[in-house]
């Protein structure tokens, strides 16, 4: 417990959440950790007060070679694990309906659109609605949805921002759902969670929540600086490239997610191993 409680105050992680979907998380997490105690602490100390009771100098200890079966013993043996079960199932049923990722936080509240695309080795995300788009940084508004449209233009990524909770996988020619709020203004750290080539340790990115006014500021500012990102602009950008440092387009050709979910585009080549073996494509490129 002093181990458990310790986590608890470590920051920068699942356990240090910081918007509403995260604190669910963690909260599921700390309570399916609760419920296994359940099991893990009456058996060590079933363990040190048998060891205790039956040590070689207890007299009192009734030996019975014998004895090979008790009702009662079996009752207790399996009903606890049992009960821990239902307890469990029941945390995790209730969960994966309220937290299901294509569920909005709030239906009455319109959210920010984003659109985002993992790339070898970057992460593009377009704000459909600004018109605008960025790399491997990622601006929204403080105590506002975020709805994500998430996709891969090569292999399958993992999009996660742990201290906002709900790790969502982005894969090639398919669109997953995730709704995220950050708590309030603040930098938080986003990557990718699964494995994806000799760049993968690059693939990480700065999620900034900022207030309604700032976001707005940042959208004016970024509308007139940076380059425009169209189709030859993006062919271009979904080269393999690392240490990408962040950038802002100023504009964004209409419906470029789409054309990509859609497969206009070659896919990318995915991991090579860094040996110059054959590249590994995603299942289903042209």
């Amino acid at each position: 417990m002093a181990l458990l409680l310790s986590l608890a105050g470590c920051s920068g992680g699942v356990l240090d959440p910081q918007g509403p979907i995260g604190a669910a998380d963690a909260k599921i997490l700390l309570n399916a950790v609760e419920i296994m105690l359940a099991i893990v602490i009456p058996t060590l100390v079933a363990v040190l007060a048998f060891a205790w009771w039956f040590r070689a100098s207890n007299t009192r200890a009734r030996y019975l070679p014998d004895w090979a079966y008790s009702g009662r013993l079996e009752l207790i043996v399996w009903s606890i694990p049992l009960l821990v079960t239902l307890f469990l199932a029941g945390v995790i049923w209730i969960g994966a309906h309220d937290l299901d990722p294509s569920r909005p936080i709030a239906p009455q509240r319109k959210p920010v659109e984003v659109q985002v695309v993992s790339l070898d080795w970057k992460w593009l995300f377009i704000y459909p609605d600004q018109g605008i788009a960025s790399v491997n940084q990622l601006v929204v508004p403080a105590d506002v949805p975020v709805h994500f449209s998430l996709t891969s233009a090569t292999v399958m990524n993992m999009f996660f921002v742990p201290q906002l909770g709900s790790m969502i996988a982005t894969m090639y020619g398919m669109v997953t759902q995730l709704y995220l709020e950050a708590g309030h203004v603040g930098d938080f750290y986003g990557e990718s969670a699964q494995l994806s080539g000799d760049g993968f340790s690059d693939m990480h990115f700065t999620l900034r929540a900022v207030s309604v006014d700032a976001f707005a500021q940042w959208v004016a500012a970024t509308r007139q600086a940076g380059p425009a990102l169209d189709r030859a602009g993006y062919i271009a950008l979904s080269q393999e490239s690392r240490h990408v440092r962040p950038f802002t387009y100023r504009a964004v050709e209409p419906a470029l997610f789409r054309a990509v979910v859609d497969r206009e585009f070659p896919a990318g080549p995915g991991p090579t191993g860094g040996t110059g073996g054959p590249s590994v494509h995603p299942a289903g490129a042209r």
